[in-house]
């Protein structure tokens, strides 16, 4: 018998803009409630710089304020209605979960952990981009239940996961059509001596503007360039776990280096981020000195990566470019 679902979801925007959430379901004693609140650095850090897309703010602003220490009472009728059609749905039915720490070297926009207690023990799943197949109609019981957004179904629409996109080479797509990209957005800096978050680049296909390191108009060939770049080095790809081998294998050398983000935003304010802890995927270095190529500057700060981590990722993203 199924005692407890616990369902912990974790979003991540930008470096210091996070937000954690456990949403415990208590069938013994009927009630539901989050068992852990928002951690990180709070709202003080909400407007990073004026150059930022600003797409992710409306989200985590009304993720913190659903955030409520409420507790949620149902009675023995309604608690057999919730459970039973938990059962029917079969979540995790032929569900293999992905590999997942509360502290990870190369961190996607969205996560999630969910336990299900019962009286001959638990079961643990974790996904981040293998979403189980009912997940949403798992969202709809869940709102339908209790009156809100429990799986945040609404904000998951605006996030770049397989969920609701094909993540591909060449970009992103919905129902068969690729999105087209809004903005780039590059961030890189120090972990000590400490260093608050601030954009290192900005290409702007709205505005036409690249701005940061550069300063200058961003023109069709330019911009033509940019997308060619993302394709040709796999760089939608690089939330799946296919790209993460060297990170996933070997440890930095100095765990005091370099934090970084990137940040592609889709028209319709779609967000593709990935947020990495002095380390990169796989094909990272092949497009950095691709960039510096072209630029004839060290956009990507590959200057920042030891020779040791430099020969693995030319190990591991030739065998990705092939």
């Amino acid at each position: 018998m199924i005692e407890k679902i616990e369902i912990t979801q974790r979003f991540n925007f930008k470096r210091l803009n996070r937000h954690y959430e456990c949403f415990t379901i208590d069938f013994i004693n009927n009630m539901a409630y989050y068992k852990i609140s928002e951690r990180g650095s709070g709202d003080k850090f909400l407007q990073e710089n004026s150059l930022c897309d600003d797409s992710w703010i409306d989200i985590l602003v009304d993720l913190r304020r659903k955030m409520t220490s409420e507790i949620r009472t149902f009675d023995d009728r309604q608690s057999g209605d919730l459970l039973s059609g938990f059962i029917d749905l079969e979540l995790f039915r032929d569900f293999e979960s992905e590999n997942f720490s509360y502290f990870e070297k190369l961190e996607l926009i969205y996560s999630c952990i969910v336990i299900i207690y019962s009286t001959d023990g638990y079961e643990e799943y974790s996904f981040k981009n293998n979403f189980p197949k009912r997940w949403v109609e798992f969202g709809e019981l869940l709102r339908d239940f209790f009156g809100f957004d429990v799986l945040h179904l609404n904000h998951q629409r605006q996030l770049a996961t397989p969920l609701f996109y094909d993540i591909e080479k060449d970009g992103l797509y919905c129902r068969g059509d690729r999105l087209p990209v809004k903005t780039i957005e590059f961030g890189h800096y120090r972990c000590y001596p400490y260093e608050l978050p601030n954009p290192r680049l900005i290409v702007n296909f709205e505005d036409s503007t690249i701005r940061g390191y550069i300063d200058k108009v961003l023109t069709e060939d330019i911009g033509n360039t940019v997308l060619g770049l993302l394709e040709e080095y796999h760089v939608y790809l690089w939330t799946q776990s296919d790209y993460h081998m060297k990170s996933d294998s070997h440890d930095p050398e100095d765990l005091e280096g370099y934090d970084w983000y990137l940040e592609i935003v889709f028209k319709g304010d779609v967000i593709w981020h990935l947020f990495g802890y002095n380390d990169y995927p796989d094909t990272y270095l092949h497009l950095a000195r691709e960039v510096m190529n072209i630029t004839s500057m060290d956009l990507l700060e590959i200057n920042t990566i030891d020779e040791d981590s430099i020969k693995l990722f030319e190990e591991y993203g030739n065998a990705k470019l092939g």
